[in-house]
């Protein structure tokens, strides 16, 4: 059993660079689009902040997936591995499509399709899918209202200031948003990871009789996405940064800033939500306050049919996953 654990763990943090390198473009993307750092500079700057965010954000997110989602009892090694294979799955086909999909909601989705086959949908908790499920929808809309209010304070404060003033201190300004982002992007994804290694710990007897996340797995997970990031992930960069809207430094100061006070706030407040969704809607608000017209709303609108199909996608392949694991007898 203690082999499979560990072939688990790595499979798990082998997920958490997919994520990195998948998700790169939800910190990077309009800090790249707006030209205030080149793409190395961007990763080094990002990765460094995932990094960080391994401390003094807390587990909450965590203790939500790796207790929220499905009941403890049916979990075992081979539901956590099935959850898992869907998840990668569907994070390397839309990575191929260079859609910007959820790759927490593709964790969730793999996680509850594979605890379904094995023991049907009582084995799902409701509270915790609810919730999940609510901020699907409110994540972005959260993002896009703050990132508009953000370009409507912002251009108030500063509309005698001159256009070149404006950008002058807006290209520092977004060092310091992208920083603020990367940090909420690395608490709320690294505890998606950190919630399945602790469950897969405490099934199989190696946490003792109560639910914890081990320091190591925090170490282990937010350096797994950290390194995910340093690699990049430049189609899909493309999409968010380029296609959805077009950003001068102001736009991505208050996109990204708009997306750190999401994250942030739903990480204290133990929801896992997606970043790609957040930071998503967050530049369309901010595109949306130059006329409607200004957000390509054909390619928001792939990305919407991406994030509907996310979690039964990744659900049906971690579902055949485990059926083929059960038929070969683990």
């Amino acid at each position: 059993m203690l082999t499979a654990v560990v072939v688990i763990i790595f499979v798990a943090l082998v997920f958490d660079f997919i994520n990195g390198f998948h998700d790169a473009a939800n910190s990077i993307a309009t800090v790249v689009s707006t030209r205030v750092l080149t793409p190395l500079q961007a990763v080094a700057w990002a990765a460094f902040f995932n990094v960080v965010a391994a401390f003094g954000f807390g587990v909450s997110v965590a203790r939500t997936v790796g207790k929220g989602v499905v009941d403890t009892a049916v979990v075992d090694q081979w539901v956590i591995l099935a959850g898992l294979i869907g998840a990668i799955v569907w994070d390397l086909i839309t990575w191929v499509w260079a859609l910007p999909t959820s790759s927490s909601h593709a964790l969730i989705g793999g996680f509850a399709g594979a605890a379904v086959v094995k023991a049907g949908f009582g084995s799902l908790v409701p509270a915790g899918l609810v919730k999940i499920g609510a901020f699907m929808i409110l994540a972005p809309l959260i993002g896009l209202v703050v990132g508009f209010a953000t370009m409507v304070l912002v251009i108030n404060v500063f509309k005698r200031a001159t256009p070149g003033r404006v950008d002058k201190v807006f290209r520092r300004g977004q060092l310091l948003s992208a920083a603020a982002y990367s940090l909420g992007h690395g608490t709320n994804d690294a505890q998606k990871t950190m919630g399945i290694i602790a469950v897969l710990l405490f099934t199989t007897g190696h946490l003792g009789p109560e639910f914890y996340v081990p320091f190591w797995v925090v170490l282990a997970a937010h350096a797994a996405l950290g390194l995910g990031t340093m690699a990049g992930g430049w189609r899909i960069v493309k999409t968010m940064g380029m296609r959805i809207t077009k950003l001068r430094p102001v736009g991505g100061f208050c996109a990204e800033t708009a997306g750190a006070i999401t994250l942030i706030g739903t990480a204290f407040a133990g929801i896992p939500v997606s970043t790609t969704q957040t930071i998503s809607g967050s530049i369309m608000g901010v595109g949306a306050i130059q006329r409607f017209s200004a957000v390509r709303w054909g390619v928001a609108g792939r990305i919407l049919w991406a994030w509907i199909l996310t979690i039964p996608a990744s659900a049906i392949v971690a579902a055949a996953t485990w059926m083929l694991l059960h038929l070969v007898g683990v």
